[in-house]
């Protein structure tokens, strides 16, 4: 009877030490797209009130490419509407990754965001980061003739702009909005790529991307799970399930908390243990704080339309 208690206590200690140790995130559930797009804002706003009303007096925020900028289109609006100024002026804008090409290319993710929403806000040209266009240009320099192009661009940008962002943001990136691919990848950060395990540079470069074009720089995990204080994923349709179902280790559906968007009944709250180890590098961006609040997952109902979810 002794063995059994001590073999049960064992095992109640070790599933206790499992749930302390497991890594939380928000997964907000929305109707359709348009309702992503309202929860994005919300996520942004609160991020946005938060670092302005610090002593810090900026907010810095990194954006990436793909789907995502278009979510950000109405933002302006979505600042009038809740009677909050946005302060543009005091915002810093950074790339979660880029391509390497010119600013003006239609693979440029600076252009996508321009044209959703860079260039209708006021925020300070000088403010906004986007890739040294010189660098693209063959090296006459000896010392950095030994670099590729790539790698010249992403040592360039994080010296000359994540980290003066970074000290002034009291070392942190405010927000980080990212999409994520239906193989997983994140940023410019692949399955299976080396730079998953990248620790120092802050910014790295890579000319194998599995999907064109191949030379890009991108944000790393330091950055990402170092020096984030919020992270929020969005994405959208069928194909996201599957790599949902996998990140996720388990969901529930949260009680209703208060949602400022016009769209409170379409928006389930959940609460969702990453799966560890994660199988896919969306997976592994994990803000070192631990609070749900501080990593979130905006998805439609069509991206978790295969999600197992119980009730709390």
């Amino acid at each position: 009877i002794i063995i059994y208690y001590i073999i049960l206590y064992s095992i109640i200690r070790t599933i206790m030490t499992s749930l302390d140790s497991a890594y939380t995130s928000k997964l907000l559930i929305c109707k359709d797209k348009s309702v992503m797009a309202l929860s994005l804002h919300e996520l942004v706003i609160k991020s946005c009130k938060e670092a302005l009303s610090s002593d810090r007096g900026i907010f810095s925020i990194a954006l990436s490419g793909g789907s995502l900028p278009s979510f950000l289109s109405n933002l302006s609006d979505s600042f009038d509407r809740v009677g909050c100024s946005p302060q543009w002026d005091k915002w810093h804008v950074l790339l979660a990754d880029e391509r390497c090409v010119p600013n003006s290319d239609p693979d440029s993710n600076l252009k996508a965001l321009k044209e959703s929403i860079l260039d209708s806000v006021a925020i300070p040209k000088n403010q906004i980061y986007g890739l040294d266009e010189s660098l693209l240009l063959p090296s006459s320099s000896s010392s950095s003739s030994l670099l590729s192009c790539e790698e010249r661009m992403a040592s360039a940008y994080e010296k000359t702009a994540l980290r003066p962002v970074l000290e002034k943001s009291g070392n942190k990136i405010d927000c980080v909005i990212l999409g994520f691919g239906p193989d997983g990848h994140t940023c410019s950060l692949f399955p299976n790529h080396a730079l998953l395990e990248e620790k120092d540079k802050l910014v790295a470069s890579l000319n194998d991307s599995p999907k064109p074009p191949l030379c890009r720089i991108t944000l790393t995990f330091p950055v990402l799970n170092h020096r984030s204080r919020m992270i929020v994923f969005c994405g959208a349709g069928e194909s996201k399930g599957p790599i949902l179902n996998r990140i996720f280790a388990t969901v529930h559906h949260t009680p209703p908390k208060q949602i400022t968007t016009n769209d409170n009944d379409n928006v389930k709250e959940c609460s969702a243990i990453l799966s560890d180890p994660a199988p896919f590098p969306c997976g592994m961006a994990r803000p070192n704080e631990k609070q749900d609040s501080n990593l979130v997952y905006v998805v439609d109902t069509s991206a978790a339309a295969t999600l197992n979810i119980s009730k709390l």
